[in-house]
């Protein structure tokens, strides 16, 4: 393959991963109209934002698992499928209960979409570019999530949430047909559960695979890591369309606020990427991004700043777009700390299974909080907590990586 096809496959791989990002951060925009529609709570809002993690909060390593035995071109079509599957009979959901039961099943497509990135994009780009691309794929769930509440106040208004989840399963059906056509076949392995020729010609079946990640130290530092980040970024950026709304913010300024919001995490992402090509190291990286979230979430919610909504504003935009340094740092540690060139993909599981577990528990967690207090004022006690154990967890990371050396 030459080096502008590898480009342009590499880049699909990423597009993907926004497709997929899209059906998470679809919900975040239509919760004032679900609210209104099916009566939801505070808190019954908080699950449905996390729902969608719990087929990777239960299976996610082995998810990983199974796309390095099924293939990773495969997995991410089948994940694109199902979503599109999912998204469009929950355009005709009428109840809670149904609309959480579909919420679950794009959970797992989802996985099957992300899990495999990492190490397909491995495969397609250059040694001396994977840093910044993975980087790069660092982003997928910013921007996804940006796009989707940029549109969404637009679009539900109009259109209905019904249409929203069906535009979704749409979009999700065109990217698996080009992902099809244009994305070189998997090289053949063993199955699922029986054996596979790596580098060395030694047989690996997928329990071994699964005791060899689990063992090292790389990938528990590197998922628990991501777990004190992500429960606390979906549960800030989650809520704000909600905290918007009853604030009085509608419409489009409404989406240009959240998108913005998610958005700057796509910087940090990016960014992330080139500090590590230049040679920063992952340790500084993660401080920076720790700090920043730490300070940036106390601005945005503590009693202090209660009355100045644009200082309010700058601090949740500090919190989101300096807290990208981390997930972009930590898609490039896990490539680096997995045991083996065969456990990339099931490394990236467990990290994404602890994320899961971040991201399921945060949002609720953070509205009960919120709940209890009667205001979103002791919201840093949550976040900057978080950030402790990430800033330490990053540490003892950081000090792996050189002993590897």
């Amino acid at each position: 393959m030459s080096p502008s096809r590898t480009d342009h496959t590499a880049w699909l791989v990423v597009l993907a991963g926004v497709v997929a990002a899209l059906q998470v951060g679809k919900l975040p925009p239509a919760l004032p109209a679900l609210q209104a529609d099916l009566g939801l709570t505070l808190v019954q809002s908080g699950f449905l934002l996390s729902i969608v993690q719990l087929a990777g909060l239960s299976l996610a390593v082995f998810m990983g698992l199974w796309a390095d035995g099924m293939g990773l071109k495969r997995s991410m079509l089948s994940g694109l499928c199902l979503l599109a599957l999912a998204s469009a009979l929950g355009g005709f959901a009428t109840s809670v209960t149904a609309l959480l039961a579909l919420r679950t099943i794009e959970g797992l497509g989802f996985l099957w979409v992300a899990l495999p990135a990492p190490a397909l994009i491995r495969r397609l780009v250059p040694p001396a570019q994977l840093s910044g691309m993975l980087g790069v794929w660092g982003a997928y769930m910013p921007t996804g999530t940006a796009l989707a509440l940029l549109v969404g106040p637009l679009f539900i208004p109009a259109w209905g949430w019904g249409a929203w989840w069906w535009l979704f399963a749409a979009v999700s059906l065109g990217m698996a047909m080009l992902l099809l056509r244009s994305v070189p076949s998997d090289p053949r392995v063993g199955s699922f559960t029986g054996q596979m020729s790596d580098e060395n010609s030694t047989n690996h079946g997928a329990w071994q695979r699964l005791s060899r990640t689990l063992r090292a130290p790389g990938p528990w530092l590197v998922a628990l890591t991501f777990a004190m980040y992500s429960g606390q970024w979906l549960a800030v950026v989650g809520f704000l369309p909600s905290i918007y709304a009853a604030a009085g913010v509608s419409g489009a300024l409404l989406g240009v606020l959240t998108a913005l919001a998610a958005a700057v995490n796509i910087i940090g992402n990016l960014v992330s990427g080139r500090l590590l090509q230049r040679g920063w190291a992952p340790r500084a990286t993660l401080w920076l991004g720790f700090g920043a979230m730490a300070l940036g979430s106390t601005v945005a919610f503590a009693a202090l700043t209660e009355g100045q909504p644009w200082l309010r504003f700058v601090g949740v935009l500090l919190f989101s777009g300096m807290g990208g340094l981390v997930p972009g740092t930590l898609f490039s540690l896990a490539v680096r700390l997995a045991p083996g060139e065969q456990q990339v993909a099931t490394t990236v599981g467990w990290v994404q299974q602890l994320s899961a577990l971040g991201q399921f528990v945060g949002p609720p967690g953070v509205a009960a909080v919120a709940a209890h207090a009667g205001g979103w004022q002791f919201t840093p006690w949550v976040t900057v907590g978080c950030c402790v154990v990430g800033a330490v967890l990053a540490w003892a990371a950081g000090r792996l990586l050189t002993q590897a050396k």
